[in-house]
């Protein structure tokens, strides 16, 4: 069995197209493909009957960032806080987090200001335009893992 290495990050959105705007135009992602994909394989393998869903993957260096827009769709659930088990987040490098801050559009939501927590690492939650629970954190690329561990 060979190791696992990451491949993409899957955000499950209702508006593929205005999650593509918003990825491409705020963190300056690549939109690298755009497929779909139905049938009843997949379905099983999603665990959703009837399902089909059309995909953007957008370039994110070494992983890629996978938008995903399900029919059928349904409803969002309540809005996850970041500390409730289950919540995920979409973290993205950058060389200086208070010039990204500086630099994003007057309509981008972020949880706070950037604030340097007592590890010493400059972070800032931004949320996507349907409030997902990926919230994207950003950190400067010194303080980028070397590795992951992904819990499932």
């Amino acid at each position: 069995m060979s190791d696992p290495t990451a491949h993409h990050v899957g955000v499950t959105v209702a508006d593929l197209d205005r999650a593509v705007e918003f990825y491409t135009t705020t963190f300056d992602l690549d939109v690298v493909a755009e497929f779909s994909v139905g049938g009843d394989a997949f379905a099983e393998a999603v665990g959703v009957e009837g399902a089909a869903a059309e995909f953007a993957h957008l370039d994110a260096g070494d992983a890629v960032v996978e938008l995903v827009a399900y029919d059928p769709d349904v409803d969002p659930s309540d809005e996850p806080e970041l500390n409730r088990p289950g919540a995920t987040h979409l973290g993205l490098a950058v060389d200086d987090v208070e010039a990204f801050y500086a630099d994003l559009a007057d309509d981008v939501e972020t949880l706070s200001p950037p604030r340097t927590t007592e590890s010493g690492t400059t972070v800032l939650f931004v949320r996507d335009p349907e409030g997902n629970v990926n919230y994207p954190t950003l950190l400067p690329r010194r303080s980028a893992p070397r590795s992951l561990r992904v819990g499932l």
